[in-house]
């Protein structure tokens, strides 16, 4: 939010930080050396190894690598810590990209100056994690539009000035690389400009964006020139010379004549400094590592921005012939070139470039802007060695093609000139063998070099029985030449035999041919029948399985169903008994499940009602004594306390009577004394007669006042009417919001109404709904009591019906006044005589009566029915017990129907 406060911040504690660790370098080069002190830990996360320890315990001077350890150290580990916390928090800040690069900078020169070898490789990792985030999640879109679809935090995407700005401090890592001799991080940074170079490419694509600046692309080759020739790879130094010259060439216009010609010659020389290969190597030669080794300088030729894809000598110089290099270079130069790729006698070519070599030794000048502390020659002087190095090979490569054998005393005359040891030369002749430049071998017994050819070890090494076979054979025929009129006959008589031949030769090649086709057919034809016999085998038995799978899996899932369904009804009991035995202050954690499951939850319940009552009676009976207590207490109080209020208020009566004598006598003497001091000042004026002209100041001083007053007036009028006329214009304004308003409240209160409105209508159309679900869940269960009282009544006739009469019903009917009916007719005539028949009426209307009030009840209800039916029938067979039974049972079911636990027992005795 205020990203110039926090580069303030930020660059005062850089500042700092540099400052101390300066100082603290200084305090440290006035002991001792300061390379020590830096050196003596590899690591600042991790200075205290043992590696660290065992090795402090082996110096000369340990005191002193304790002082350098206590002075140095600590501020180079803060300053470190510094700078990495600064690039962590700067990593995506586009606001502050200046200041990130900026200490990012810093951190290499850091690393520069100290030697800080492990910081740096860290320092590289960081930076190259800040670019790929910034790479992979904050790019442009692809449609074109400059809109950004990143997720970095505070990233406002890609610019040509963040461009630059990375490439820049690519650069600066570039160099440091180089200085440290970290080729490693050197050629990785390379690959990060790269990236950095394709996300330019990109952005020129989407949003036509301008290349990075020629400059910096100059200064890119400029750095790559060190980094190579410091690593000794020839190739990349002489294409980055080439990449150099070209874009300065180009883009600086200004480049003066001296200039040019001195970059030409670097590019030139740097050419001739990469050694030659011999082109014409066998195929047996080119191994696995060759094509590795190829792979990898295709991808850096990539990577370098190279116009070619296969980097070799002949190349290079390919292209400085055609950008006509040669003409711009001194005439040394091109006799020096002419030297080395033209001329073959080996007898005089080191005579012959010796004075060229001197005079290039003479060269002054740089040929680059790199101050950089370890690379101090940039003049063409430092291209003497490798160019020395080239002539030798060259030496060796036309001695190869002229001798056979080379004496070593006259190899040492042929290299005199140069200035080289005979290790030296040794030391060539090895590396090129190595590389397979040129085939040697140094025999020291017979002192002399023995050159060999190289087709004897591709080619004609595996062909070697091929060729003698060859030669046998024609050593065969000139000893003895073979009879050419024999061979003559035997030719002829063999052409008669085929001639006699060729018809049947022809049919039986037909016939087996047939003979072929037919079994090919057939074994076909078998091999499809059988394919298809088990293809359908194999779909027969998927079918099967997957029946069999489909079937299982749907007895798991209804086995699964059942079983979290008893679960859950299981858990919920347990979890209310838990809750009953937590309620009235049993501990379930001491309890097991089975002891849980045994215990009855109606029980629990009643239980636990019982002792919430008890103590909330409890709790009221306390509450009432603690509130008689206090009553007690209060009264006791008051009546103790009575006498002493009384004392307490005649005493306050007192002092206010003593306290108001004091005050009124004190009120005297101060009017007294003021009165007598007013009487004092009157006879001082009436001597100097100032009553006689007070009249007169009184008079003038009212003339001032009213003209002042009336000019007040009028501009109290002014005033006046200016607040009248806001008023009038607020009001009018007031009235206007006020009806705006109201027009407000009265369409928010119109909506609210309709709102209200429709909400009350829902709800009657929900309650109507309701109300018809419950109708027709009322007209459900009628049908299905109806369906059941049916079911009752047809059980009942088919039992009564099988059932023999009864000794007390033959009783009964054998009575006075009475008849007996048969039981099958009982029900369907509507009684009978006597009390029989008064019977059976009381148990129809009973039924009725029982089943109209089942509908209001629940589980125990139902219970009641049950046993009332199973009474009734009893009745029924009984006769005249029947009236008895069934009031006992209509009693039972009324109280089921209440709902209680209680009436379900009722109804069970009635039953």
């Amino acid at each position: 939010q205020a990203p110039a406060s926090l580069e303030k911040v930020i660059l005062y504690l850089m500042q700092n930080a540099e400052r101390k660790c300066t100082e603290a370098k200084a305090k440290a080069d006035s002991s001792a050396s300061a390379d020590d002190a830096d050196q003596g830990v590899e690591d600042l996360d991790q200075s205290s190894t043992p590696q660290s320890i065992l090795l402090s315990t082996m110096s000369t001077d340990p005191s002193k690598t304790q002082r350098d350890s206590a002075l140095l150290l600590p501020s180079l580990k803060f300053l470190w810590e510094t700078y990495r916390a600064v690039l962590d928090i700067l990593r995506s800040n586009s606001k502050l990209e200046h200041l990130y690069h900026t200490a990012a900078i810093s951190a290499l020169s850091f690393c520069r100056i100290y030697k800080r070898r492990t910081e740096f490789r860290r320092l590289c990792d960081m930076l190259r994690l800040h670019l790929g985030n910034l790479q992979k999640y904050g790019h442009v879109s692809a449609d074109g539009d400059g809109k950004q679809s990143n997720k970095v935090r505070g990233w406002e995407g890609w610019t040509n000035e963040s461009i630059e700005l990375h490439l820049e401090t690519r650069f600066a890592q570039l160099e440091t690389a180089s200085v440290l001799h970290l080729y490693t991080e050197g050629f990785r940074t390379v690959e990060d400009i790269y990236n950095i170079l394709a996300i330019s490419h990109t952005r020129r694509k989407a949003l036509n964006a301008p290349p990075p600046k020629a400059k910096l692309m100059a200064a890119y080759y400029e750095k790559l020139t060190t980094l190579f020739w410091v690593s000794e790879n020839y190739l990349f130094h002489g294409f980055a010379w080439y990449k150099y010259y070209t874009l300065c060439k180009e883009f600086n216009r200004a480049m003066s004549p001296e200039t040019q010609k001195l970059q030409a010659s670097a590019v030139l020389l740097a050419a001739l400094c990469i050694p030659s290969m011999d082109s014409s190597r066998h195929g047996i030669h080119s191994t696995t590592e060759d094509a590795i080794a190829k792979e990898k300088m295709a991808r850096m030729a990539t990577l370098l921005g190279f116009h070619t894809r296969n980097p070799t000598r002949d190349a290079l110089l390919a292209e400085i012939r055609s950008k006509n290099i040669l003409g711009i270079v001194p005439d040394y130069l091109k006799e020096l070139y002419v030297l080395l790729e033209d001329h073959s006698d080996p007898l005089v070519m080191v005579a012959k470039a010796k004075p060229l070599l001197e005079a290039l030794q003479q060269e002054v000048g740089a040929t680059t802007g790199n101050e950089s502390e370890d690379v101090q020659d940039n003049t063409l002087g430092r291209y003497v060695k490798p160019l020395t190095s080239v002539l030798l090979l060259k030496l060796l490569l036309n001695l190869s093609s002229a001798y056979h054998t080379v004496s070593m005393d006259h190899l040492n005359k042929l290299t005199s000139g140069l200035g080289v040891t005979f290790e030296d030369v040794e030391k060539t002749i090895v590396l090129a063998t190595q590389t397979k430049a040129i085939s040697v071998r140094i025999d020291h017994r017979a002192g002399c070099l023995r050159f060999g050819n190289a087709a004897l070890e591709s080619d004609v090494m595996r062909s070697q029985l091929t060729v003698l076979a060859k030669n046998l054979s024609q050593v065969c025929r000139i000893i003895e030449p073979p009879n050419l009129e024999e061979a003559a006959a035997a030719r002829i008589k063999l052409y008669k035999d085929v001639r006699e031949n060729l018809e049947a030769e022809h049919a039986a090649v037909l016939k087996r041919k047939n003979t072929i086709e037919h079994r090919k057919e057939e074994t076909e034809r078998l091999a499809q029948e059988k394919e298809r016999t088990e293809a359908e085998r194999k779909s027969k038995a998927e079918a099967e399985r997957k029946a069999e799978e489909e079937n299982r899996r749907v007895v798991e899932q209804r086995t699964r169903e059942t079983e979290k369904r008893k679960k859950i009804q299981r858990e919920m009991e347990r979890l209310e008994k838990e809750k009953y035995l937590t309620a009235i202050g049993r501990d379930t954690k001491q309890m097991t499940e089975d002891e849980i499951a045994k215990i009855d939850t109606d029980k629990l319940a009643k239980e636990h009602a019982d002792k919430a009552n008890k103590k909330k009676e409890e709790a009221e009976r306390k509450a009432r004594e603690v509130a008689k207590r206090l009553d007690y207490i209060v009264r006791a109080i008051r009546i103790e306390e009575l006498p002493k209020v009384q004392r307490k208020y005649e005493d306050m009566i007192k002092q206010d009577r003593e306290r108001y004598a004091a005050e009124v006598l004190e009120k005297a003497k101060q009017a007294k004394v003021q009165w007598e001091a007013d009487v004092k000042e009157k006879s001082q004026l009436e001597e100097h007669s100032v009553f006689m002209f007070i009249n007169e100041f009184e008079k003038r001083a009212m003339v001032g006042r009213k003209l002042k007053h009336k000019e007040a007036c009028r501009e109290a009028d002014k005033v006046a009417e200016l607040k009248a006329e806001q008023a009038k214009l607020d009001r009018a304004r007031k009235r206007k919001e006020d009806a705006i308003k109201k027009q407000k409240e009265e369409e928010a209160k119109r909506k609210a109404e309709e709102e209200a409105r429709k909400e009350e209508e829902e709800r009657k159309r929900k309650e109507e709904e309701r109300r018809k679900k419950q109708e027709e869940e009322e007209k459900r269960k009628q049908a299905e009591l109806a369906r059941m009282q049916e079911q009752e009544r047809r059980e009942r006739e088919r039992q009564e019906s099988k059932a023999p009469p009864s000794g007390r019903s033959l009783e009964s009917a054998s009575r006075p006044g009475g008849r007996y009916v048969p039981p099958n007719r009982r029900t369907r005539d509507g009684g009978g005589g006597g009390g029989g028949g008064g019977g059976g009426s009381t148990i129809s209307g009973s039924i009725d009566g029982l089943l109209a009030r089942s509908t209001v009840t629940g589980r125990s209800s139902g219970s009641a029915l049950t046993q009332v039916s199973g009474g009734l029938n009893q009745a029924a067979a009984g006769g005249q017990s029947a009236s008895n039974a069934l009031t006992s049972g209509i009693g039972g079911f009324n109280a089921a129907g209440a709902g209680s636990q209680s009436g379900a027992n009722a109804a069970t005795l009635g039953g």
